[in-house]
C-alpha cells in the first residue's frame, strides 16, 4: 500500500507539472490553457509516451494507480460542473431574441445533423464502433456530442480576446448558457435510457431526478440563501456547506444510475446568487480546487486515447464529425445573427465562439464512455473532434479581428438586458443600443 500511495502522489506531481508547462505553452500560442492541458493528457498516454521505449506511460501510470487517479479526476469534474452551473445566469433565458435564437439554432441544427448522419451514414459509424451502432441512445448521444458549447472556455476566450461587454460577446455567452442547460438535460435523459444495467428504470430515474431537482431549488436553495445572508458567526465560511451540497448532489445522481457530473451541475444551478451573479467567496475557491485537480482528468482521458491506433475509416469519420459540428453551429448562427441586425463581423464572431467545445465536450464524452454508449475508438475520434473545434477558435477570431470595420447594421437590434458572470466576471451585458466595435480590432 505504501508503494501504491507513493506512485499516486508521484503521478499527481508529474501531471501537474506537465499540464502547467503545456498550458503555459498554449497561452503563448494564443490558445486557451485548457487546450494545452488536454494535449498534455494525450501526450502522457499511449499516443506519445506509450510509444517510447519501455512503454513509459504504463510505467508511470500503472494499472493499480489509475482507479485512484480516476476518483480524484471525478471529484475535479464534479466541482467544475458546479462552477459551470453556478456561472449560468437565469436571466439569459430572457436575454433577448438574438441570444435565444442563436441557442435554438446552435443546438437543434447540429443535433439534427448528428441524428441524420448516424441514420444515413451508419456504415461509417459501424466501421469504427460496431458494438454500439443501432441503439437509440447511441444516435441521441451523438446528437448531443456534436452540439455542445463549452461555456467556461468560451467565457475565458471572451475575456482574453477583449470581446467582453460587446454585443457579440454578450450574445455568445447568453446563448451558450442556454445551450449548456438544455444539452445536459438531454444528456441526462439519454443516459437514463441507455439500456445499461441501472438501479432504476429510465422513467423512474428521470422522475427521481426531477424530484431531487425540486428539492434542490425548493428546499436547499432557500436554506442556503438564509445561511449565507445571516450575520457572520462561528460557522461563517460558506465553502464547506457548498462543497457538501455539491458532493452530496453528485452522490445522488450517481446513485440514480446517471452520472456524478449531473449532480454537480444541478448544485451549481440551485446555488443562490448575490446581486444576480456568483458570490466570489464561493466561486473562487471552488474554481481553484477544480483547476488544481482537472489535469488528472485530462490524463485519464489521454490514457484512454491512442491516436496512433486510428485508421483511415476513423479519420474519415473524424472529418465528417468535424464538418457537421462546425457547419451545424457556425452557419445557422451566422445567419440568424445577421437577420437580427448584427454586422457581418459581429455575426462571424458569435458563430466562431459558440463552436468552442473544450472541457465541457470531454466531460460529456467521458459520461458516454463510462455509460457504455460509445466504444474506445469512437471516444478517441470524438476527443480529437473536441480538440480540433476548440483549437480553431483562436486563429479564426484572430483572422476575423484583422478585417476592416463593417458598415452600419441592417436593422436596429432589440435591447439586450443581460449580465453574465464569466470566470473572471468581466463579461458585462450590453444594456441597449448597438456596439461601436467588436473588441478585436
Amino acid at each position: 500500500m505504501n508503494a501504491l500511495t507513493a506512485t499516486v502522489l508521484g503521478d499527481v506531481a508529474i501531471v501537474v507539472l506537465v499540464s502547467w508547462l503545456f498550458g503555459s505553452l498554449a497561452r503563448r500560442l494564443g490558445q486557451p490553457t485548457v487546450v494545452g492541458q488536454i494535449v498534455a493528457g494525450v501526450a502522457l498516454g499511449p499516443t506519445l509516451l506509450g510509444r517510447l521505449p519501455g512503454d513509459l506511460s504504463t510505467f508511470l501510470f500503472p494499472t493499480g494507480a489509475r482507479p485512484f487517479l480516476a476518483i480524484l479526476a471525478q471529484v475535479a469534474i464534479v466541482l467544475f460542473m458546479f462552477v459551470a452551473g453556478y456561472e449560468i445566469d437565469f436571466r439569459t433565458l430572457r436575454a433577448g431574441r438574438t441570444a435565444v435564437d442563436v441557442a435554438v439554432v446552435g443546438l437543434l441544427v447540429p443535433m439534427g445533423l448528428g441524428l441524420a448522419t448516424v441514420q444515413l451514414g451508419g456504415g461509417l459509424f459501424s466501421a469504427v464502433d460496431p458494438d454500439h451502432v443501432g441503439h437509440r441512445s447511441f444516435a441521441l448521444f451523438m446528437a448531443v456530442a456534436v452540439s455542445i458549447t463549452a461555456l467556461p472556455v468560451l467565457a475565458a476566450i471572451v475575456r482574453e480576446r477583449g470581446v467582453a461587454g460587446t454585443r457579440a460577446g454578450t450574445v455568445a455567452l447568453a446563448a451558450a448558457g442556454i445551450m449548456d442547460v438544455v444539452a445536459w438535460l438531454v444528456l441526462a435523459a439519454v443516459l437514463s435510457d441507455s439500456g445499461q444495467p441501472a438501479p432504476f428504470s429510465w422513467m423512474v430515474a428521470l422522475a427521481l431526478l426531477v424530484a431531487f431537482a425540486g428539492f434542490l431549488f425548493g428546499v436547499a436553495r432557500p436554506a442556503l440563501r438564509w445561511w449565507l445572508d445571516r450575520p457572520a458567526g462561528l460557522l461563517s465560511n460558506p465553502v464547506p456547506p457548498v462543497l457538501v451540497l455539491t458532493l452530496a448532489s453528485a452522490w445522488v445522481t450517481q446513485s440514480l444510475g446517471l452520472h456524478a457530473v449531473f449532480g454537480g451541475f444541478l448544485a451549481g444551478l440551485a446555488m443562490p446568487r448575490r446581486d444576480g451573479g456568483p458570490d466570489a467567496d464561493i466561486l473562487k475557491p471552488m474554481e481553484q480546487t477544480s483547476a488544481a485537480l482537472l489535469p488528472l482528468f485530462f490524463v485519464i482521458t489521454g490514457l484512454s486515447v491512442d491516436i496512433g491506433s486510428l485508421g483511415a475509416s476513423d479519420f474519415a469519420l473524424l472529418g465528417v464529425l468535424v464538418l457537421i459540428a462546425v457547419a451545424g453551429k457556425a452557419l445557422p448562427t451566422y445567419g440568424v445573427t445577421r437577420l437580427r441586425g448584427l454586422r457581418p463581423r459581429q455575426s462571424a464572431l458569435v458563430a466562431v465562439m459558440v463552436n468552442t467545445r473544450g472541457l465541457t465536450e470531454l466531460i460529456a464524452l467521458d459520461v458516454g464512455r463510462s455509460a457504455g454508449l460509445i466504444g474506445q475508438k469512437l471516444y478517441a475520434v470524438l476527443v480529437l473532434m473536441a480538440l480540433v473545434t476548440t483549437f480553431m477558435t483562436g486563429p479564426l477570431l484572430q483572422f476575423i479581428g484583422k478585417g476592416r470595420e463593417d458598415g452600419p447594421p441592417q436593422a436596429r437590434p432589440e435591447q439586450l438586458e443581460h449580465s453574465h458572470s464569466s470566470t473572471a466576471h468581466t463579461a458585462q451585458a450590453a444594456t441597449g443600443g448597438e456596439e461601436t466595435g467588436d473588441g478585436l480590432a
